[in-house]
């Protein structure tokens, strides 16, 4: 059976692999013939060049290095607004999922304001913060929130009603109860809505770099865009599709680290 296993993980990560060099053919064939005009439509080479000179990886150290700073200023913005939501989110979804009545209470609030999209939220976080950096981490945290705040509280109120019972004849504390019944009980739930909030954080850090003009890729592409540099343009979303990627698979890892006991 692992062997059956191991052999449909190769041949996924085989299609996975073929279907990336297909499209970077077709991007290839289109650019160098001409379908598209190169000043939207850059060639693999020249963005590759583009890629390098940017992060400072060109042969004879002739780059410039900023597509480097501003691919760590986005990732470290990324970062922290997830790491505020997760913790944010965790503790609120756990105060409100260990108790039927404050989830009755409180679910039509988060229900109206959990469609709020982020990005509309920052006029609003401009007009209170101003033009900082702290603004765009606040819009980053309150966007990431809420997959892990709704994942959480799903995961507390799916605590098997036997093991409420057990606790109660335990006369478990209610801290006792989250962190030895609710907490494992929901991790499943809580770590798949990490994982998103990353992707989101990602998001909406570039949202608020284009928007409020902070050092970043969102504002490296913004102004690639306006002065018709195709190829840094392409180079900026390459690597915002490899932070995206990274972090990802890092964070589905961890997920299978941790969560080692739920499998057979």
């Amino acid at each position: 059976m692992n062997n059956n296993r191991n052999d449909r993980l190769g041949l996924g990560w085989l299609g996975s692999v073929g279907v990336l060099l297909a499209l970077v053919a077709l991007w290839w064939v289109a650019s160098n013939a001409g379908w598209v005009s190169r000043v939207f439509l850059p060639t693999p080479q020249a963005t590759f060049a583009s890629l390098l000179e940017g992060l400072n990886l060109s042969s004879g150290n002739s780059g410039n290095g900023e597509l480097l700073a501003f691919t760590q200023a986005t990732v470290g913005r990324m970062v922290e607004g997830w790491l505020l939501a997760s913790l944010f989110g965790v503790l609120l979804g756990a105060a409100i999922g260990v108790s039927p009545a404050v989830r009755a209470w409180v679910q039509p609030t988060l229900e109206f304001i959990r469609p709020l999209p982020a990005s509309a939220l920052l006029p609003l976080a401009i007009s209170i913060f101003g033009l900082n950096p702290g603004m765009v981490l606040f819009v980053v945290a309150f966007g990431a929130m809420w997959p892990v705040l709704l994942a959480t509280v799903h995961g507390f109120a799916a605590v098997e009603p036997r093991l409420s019972e057990v606790a109660r004849c335990l006369q478990m504390s209610r801290t006792a109860y989250i962190w030895k019944m609710g907490l494992p009980n929901a991790m499943p739930d809580i770590l798949a809505g990490m994982r998103l909030a990353l992707t989101i954080a990602l998001i909406v850090a570039v949202v608020g770099e284009m928007i409020a003009s902070q050092s970043g890729l969102g504002q490296a592409i913004l102004l690639a865009a306006r002065a018709f540099r195709a190829s840094d343009l392409f180079a900026g979303i390459v690597l915002l599709g490899l932070i995206g990627f990274v972090s990802n698979a890092l964070l589905a890892l961890a997920e299978k680290r941790l969560l080692r006991w739920q499998q057979p």
